[in-house]
């Protein structure tokens, strides 16, 4: 009789929400949908919750006491590479992009429907952390892009010599375009390879982790040395 196989350890969601109501029923959905969940309602408890229970999911809203969410996910980036999906009242465009910058993988403005939030929790993990897609198309080991060196092995990003730390996003947006130089991505294109295929949204979050990413490796979007944009259709990488 063969050994019964083991079965797959939950994935492990972490819910930073300051309203009691509206944290324990998202917890509730996240468990029926078989997530290990656990709920706290604080800043400073979030960054601790983090370090205890290394999530794979923190669902964290911005209007936090204590410590506010922009400076929680700040934080939880410069010790986690979990993914981190901002939840916000806020519905102005500044403060997503402020969101995006330090780090988090997507927003969802309140109201939403709780379900919804599942199915983006579902489809974040679906992604992979390892950017195992783009390098699938890897000739080389490294790109190198004038200054730019792209190690898509060790997933490491070098700007004249200089290590740049980007967020998992970045980073593998940055190795998509890279892996196929001559390609034009579209939004949905890079959404499908970054992302994976079930995430749902709001493509133009793309032009969001575009913009942050430019910026950390020096990429003026008049000059355009680094990442090109195609009018109509999307991304391209640049020559450096």
């Amino acid at each position: 009789m063969p050994p019964a196989s083991t079965p797959e350890p939950a994935a492990r969601i972490l819910v930073v929400e300051d309203e009691r109501a509206l944290a324990g029923m998202v917890a509730a959905y996240l468990s029926k949908a078989g997530y290990e969940t656990t709920v706290v309602h604080t800043g400073p408890d979030a960054l601790a919750a983090v370090r205890e229970h290394s999530p794979d999911v923190v669902v964290l809203d911005l209007g936090l006491p204590g410590l506010d969410g922009i400076e929680v996910c700040r934080q939880i980036r410069t010790f986690s590479d979990c993914y981190i999906l901002v939840v916000t009242a806020r519905t102005d465009e500044v403060d997503r992009l402020i969101g995006l910058s330090v780090g988090a993988d997507d927003y969802v403005t309140k109201p939403f429907s709780v379900r919804e939030l599942v199915a983006r929790v579902q489809a974040v993990l679906r992604r992979p952390r390892t950017g195992s897609a783009a390098r699938a198309y890897a000739p080389e080991p490294v790109w190198v892009f004038g200054d730019l060196h792209i190690d898509s092995a060790g997933l490491e990003v070098h700007l004249a010599g200089e290590r740049v730390d980007l967020t998992p996003i970045q980073r593998d947006l940055l190795i998509t375009l890279a892996s196929r130089p001559r390609n034009a991505f579209s939004r949905r294109q890079l959404i499908e390879e970054v992302w994976g295929g079930g995430w749902v949204g709001d493509e133009h979050l793309v032009d969001s982790h575009i913009a942050h990413l430019r910026r950390k490796i020096g990429d003026d979007p008049e000059t355009a040395r680094y990442i090109t944009t195609v009018r109509g259709v999307g991304y391209r990488m640049g020559q450096g």
